[in-house]
């Protein structure tokens, strides 16, 4: 094992995670997670008051609560940053580099629960840190709607990167995401196989070979029809192994 995070500690490890989703295109303020720790667990929450992300400008509108263990920019003004959802998009406020957990290959094990209405959705993905704007691809290890909650979503996104291919499909499991459940990847030499509660479910050619930082995330889209509710994740552990000691375990 060469990551563990069990979420047991009175505070966040800000060595390795930084609570804010994506703060380049906003601020650090306004992109802040709504997040507790207890019971050895890390519980993200969107409560109904919690402001849009990039409001008047993100499209369709979006509350998030999340984590992630890298981030950096460019300065005010410049289009220097990780993720931009659109083009012409421009750095707001300037990110020191931080990197916390950021891999290159092995197996990355997520362990949790989520609440969700029709209108929200949970991930865990990583993506590569852009510091060479091209190496910015990602494996989706779950991604999950609420309208939809027994599809697992898992593969590959292309981002920019034309090097990896676009290879992702929602899964249709015989679980309720209620309840705690396990979602991985064992990721190495250009190759990603993933799993739910330890069963492979499919692999995928063309992965990243570079290192990637974690994205963990809780949304809530208005737009969309269905109550509103406050959806919950709630994150057991996070873990990481070399590939060579995880098929030994």
């Amino acid at each position: 094992m060469v990551f563990e995070d069990d979420f047991d500690a009175s505070s966040l490890d800000l060595a390795v995670w930084s609570p804010h989703y994506l703060p380049q295109w906003s601020s650090r303020a306004a992109s802040a997670a709504t997040y507790q720790l207890g019971d050895s667990c890390l519980t993200l929450s969107i409560p109904v008051d919690q402001g849009l992300w990039c409001e008047g400008d993100h499209k369709p509108d979006l509350r998030v609560s999340g984590i992630q263990s890298g981030n950096y920019s460019g300065p005010v003004g410049s289009a220097v940053g990780q993720q931009p959802y659109r083009e012409g998009l421009v750095v707001r406020e300037e990110q020191e580099p931080f990197w916390g957990w950021t891999p290159n290959g092995g197996y990355v094990e997520l362990r949790a629960r989520a609440e969700l209405s029709p209108r929200s959705m949970v991930s865990l993905w990583m993506v590569g840190l852009e510091e060479q704007p091209e190496q910015c691809g990602e494996i989706c290890v779950m991604e999950v709607f609420g309208d939809a909650p027994a599809d697992i979503g898992m593969g590959l996104k292309t981002i920019r990167d034309p090097a990896v291919p676009q290879d992702f499909e929602a899964v249709r499991l015989p679980i309720d995401l209620r309840e705690f459940h396990t979602y991985a990847v064992e990721w190495t030499g250009g190759e990603a196989t993933f799993f739910v509660d330890g069963a492979a479910i499919r692999s995928c050619q063309g992965a990243p070979t570079y290192p990637l930082q974690l994205m963990l995330a809780v949304f809530d889209f208005p737009e969309r029809s269905g109550a509103e509710h406050v959806p919950t994740f709630t994150v057991d552990s996070i873990r990481g192994w070399n590939v060579a000691e995880a098929l030994v375990a």
